[in-house]
């Protein structure tokens, strides 16, 4: 078992905080900052919107399937070099997106940042799992880093049309390579090695975590939840810029009042989770994410793309979102803590891997302009996790 007070972290829970945050912060903040731009890039890049989709969807792929390596590797040969590694890709491939304007090459680039941003976020996550998973303060960091990333969302597209408003589109990569770098220099001199085992002889356990039916339930749950946001912000620029006549900065207002949502509902998670459990809480965000499809779908039918016929039903799929995310971890990981690199890693693939086939799927083919891949998504993905809940209760009780 992890050794859960190990004497090489002696950090101060802010100081492992303001360490820890930026590589889990830049992994999601490399998707959103780059959202208002995203209508202008195949004019730029000489390529199809379809192209330039996949910059979106490939990221978010190779962040899943980079922990399939990844994972493992940390459980064999320790978080920080894993870490340290993932943050040199991410920064290098930044400041190549910042000076390339080939199509090819840009996708190939943003493979390798989702490779970088993947093997770090897996070290931070595991090296959680080192430290706190067994004391009072790791409750506190998820929920700390649950509302981080709930900023992400908001102040990302906002960063990102602000920079490029200023600077041009090449300095939001700039920007990220920077951010990069300062977070590598960081961890250079302050990150220390916390796997229990750094050996090399510890083995990748697929197999056991696999066989776990509340692993795939509550994976399924955070499936939702993720994927949700992604098939909203990869349909609001179009839907809002091109359909609705938002301006890039307005778009970025509108866009970030789905995150105030998360970040006000996550102030209420710990009181939902001690009211409700682990799986009523899951039960419970999967219901409110359907009610905000059933209204998006209304608002599709009855008007014209608007703030109120599209984000106001994204505010209730928000509240839904923070319900289900608050406990999936927990109800997913809870049995593999000795093998934490390894089951973070297939926790986020699977994720990641259903997020990136289902979501794009949806997008492209239910009309990517209107809230119908949002609506589809919601509704089949919240049903699917509902009905593999009742099983795994059902199976619980035999």
């Amino acid at each position: 078992m992890p050794d859960h007070n190990s004497p090489t972290w002696s950090h101060s829970l802010p100081t492992a905080l303001l360490l820890m945050a930026p590589f889990d912060i830049l992994a999601s903040l490399a998707m959103d900052i780059y959202l208002p731009v995203v209508p202008q890039m195949p004019g730029i890049l000489g390529t199809s919107p379809a192209i330039v989709q996949l910059t979106l969807s490939l990221y978010m792929l190779m962040l899943g399937l980079g922990q399939v390596l990844f994972g493992p590797l940390s459980d064999r040969f320790g978080r920080r070099p894993v870490l340290l590694g993932g943050a040199i890709l991410f920064a290098l491939s930044s400041l190549g997106l910042a000076i390339t304007s080939s199509a090819p090459l840009f996708v190939a680039l943003r493979l390798v940042q989702a490779a970088g941003a993947s093997a770090a976020l897996v070290a931070t996550f595991a090296t959680v799992r080192d430290v706190y998973g067994a004391r009072p303060e790791g409750v506190t960091i998820y929920g700390l880093f649950s509302a981080m990333l709930s900023f992400v969302p908001a102040l990302g597209p906002i960063a990102g049309a602000l920079i490029s408003g200023a600077f041009g589109w090449r300095a939001i990569f700039l920007t990220l390579g920077v951010l990069g770098l300062a977070a590598l220099g960081q961890a250079l001199l302050r990150w220390p090695e916390t796997s229990p085992s750094p050996s090399g002889k510890v083995k990748p356990s697929f197999a056991l975590i696999l066989r776990s039916g509340a692993f795939w339930t509550y994976t399924l749950g955070f499936s939702t939840a993720m994927g949700a946001f992604f098939v909203f912000f990869s349909t609001a620029p179009r839907l809002l810029i091109d359909r609705a006549g938002y301006s890039q900065f307005g778009f970025s207002l509108a866009f970030a009042t789905a995150a105030v949502a998360m970040i006000v509902t996550t102030r209420f998670a710990k009181g939902f989770v001690g009211r409700y459990g682990i799986s009523g809480c899951l039960i419970r965000g999967m219901a409110v994410i359907m009610a905000g499809g059933l209204l998006l779908a209304v608002g599709e039918v009855l008007t014209i793309p608007s703030f109120e016929s599209f984000m106001l039903p994204m505010w209730v799929i928000a509240v839904g979102i923070v319900m289900s995310a608050s406990v999936t971890a927990n109800g997913a990981l809870k049995a593999f803590d000795a093998i934490a690199g390894t089951a973070v890693a297939l926790y986020f693939c699977i994720q990641s891997l259903i997020v990136a086939v289902v979501g794009t799927g949806a997008v492209l083919l239910l009309k990517g302009d209107t809230a119908w891949p949002l609506v589809g998504y919601c509704l089949v993905m919240a049903t699917v996790t509902l009905l593999a809940l009742a099983l795994l209760n059902r199976h619980g009780r035999q």
